[in-house]
């Protein structure tokens, strides 16, 4: 590890309060996580977009966008896939400094990982399980990628040769099999609308 005693957490010289009150409201991460397939990005981006006509300021953090970015080195080891959701949190963390309202939508299928970023975000982590079946996912897929799985062309993919490990006490949990989008994102603003609200 490379040394950091030299470094120094610098505070900001406006608050996070200030630019929440700018905002006109509190920042909030709200967490998708669930299987490939089970319909996190849909979600994430049907609400962003509800939160957008409230006039709510949102930013939208999505796995594959990530991936050919700030985490375009790194594979899908298991150390590489801590550190995909390493660095998310410390730039959902950032987006909530600046008093955002953010949308991330990531499998992150282990409890530690997921533990982590709560820690990171604190009070302004809100976790929703995406509930969705294996089947039903695997229905959905349009990237094929679970019948690359099946077949061995691709390892450690998650609900086939790697696990996921179900939130015990998520924020929200949800199903996209028997409730429409709009019926969801209602569901979901019902849950985060009085988190936004300033004090």
């Amino acid at each position: 590890m490379k040394e950091r005693i030299h470094l120094i957490n610098q505070a900001y010289d406006i608050s996070k309060p200030d630019r929440e009150k700018m905002n006109g409201h509190k920042a909030l991460c709200i967490w998708f996580t669930g299987l490939s397939g089970a319909g996190k990005t849909t979600l994430a981006n049907a609400l962003e977009r509800r939160l957008h006509t409230e006039n709510i300021k949102t930013f939208s953090l999505d796995g594959d966008n990530i991936r050919c970015g700030l985490s375009s080195d790194l594979g899908f080891s298991e150390s590489d896939r801590i550190e995909n959701l390493r660095r998310i949190g410390e730039v959902a963390k950032l987006m909530c400094e600046a008093g955002l309202v953010v949308t991330a939508a990531f499998v992150s299928p282990f409890k530690k990982d997921r533990q982590l970023i709560r820690n990171l975000l604190g009070s302004n982590f809100f976790e929703v399980f995406v509930n969705t079946p294996l089947e039903v996912c695997e229905q959905r897929d349009v990237k094929g990628l679970y019948q690359k799985a099946r077949r061995g062309e691709i390892s450690n993919f998650t609900g086939i040769n790697s696990p996921f490990e179900q939130p015990q006490n998520p924020d929200l949990q949800v199903n996209t099999v028997n409730q429409t989008i709009d019926q969801l994102v209602n569901t979901i603003l019902e849950a985060v609308l009085p988190k936004l609200l300033l004090s």
